[in-house]
């Protein structure tokens, strides 16, 4: 069973990502990476998180990083083909069965608004961490709630991912809420 569990904020996050994303890095080239950003609870400091590494792979042209399904394969990495997201691929390093737990998701999006819209997010939680800890503590009471159910306790952060992204894009904008 893949359970949602949250861990306390491990310092070594950002190194896992750091060698991660070299490694797609390298591997995928220049000519179809435009940025690597590391996203979700784990790229904030301080914050408990389920101890998965998301990183987002902001690309030129989707067709185009269709030739990274093998790459990414070769590197550990499952695509989920049935993904009813068009506008993103989504990879898992450790998903069960073939591992014993997820460490890595990696989001390939072209570089347009919802790369921009995930970046600023984290951002937000960075520079907030009062924020943070409110979204840590919603994370939490879902995960004792969706423990078996990866899907409810992603829909259930979704109002609260709605009300920051508002607070985030009037403070890119110069306005405060």
């Amino acid at each position: 069973m893949d359970e949602v569990n949250i861990v306390e904020y491990d310092p070594r996050w950002q190194t896992l990502f750091t060698e991660e994303a070299e490694r797609i890095w390298q591997a995928l080239s220049n000519d179809l990476v435009v940025e690597i950003e590391h996203i979700g609870s784990t790229a904030v400091p301080g914050m408990a998180a389920k101890p998965v590494i998301d990183i987002m792979v902001g690309v030129r042209s989707l067709v185009d990083a269709k030739s990274a399904v093998a790459i990414l394969e070769s590197l550990g990495y499952v695509y989920w083909r049935e993904n009813p997201d068009a506008e993103r691929m989504f990879f898992v390093k450790g998903m069960p069965p073939y591992g014993k737990q997820r460490t890595h998701h990696v989001h390939i999006v072209e570089v347009n608004s919802e790369f921009w819209e995930r970046k600023l997010f984290c951002d937000y939680l960075r520079r907030h961490p009062e924020e943070a800890k409110r979204y840590e503590a919603l994370k939490r009471d879902l995960a004792a709630s969706f423990r078996s159910d990866r899907e409810a306790y992603t829909s259930g952060k979704n109002d609260y991912i709605r009300a920051v992204m508002s607070k985030a894009r009037c403070e890119e904008m110069g306005k405060i809420p």
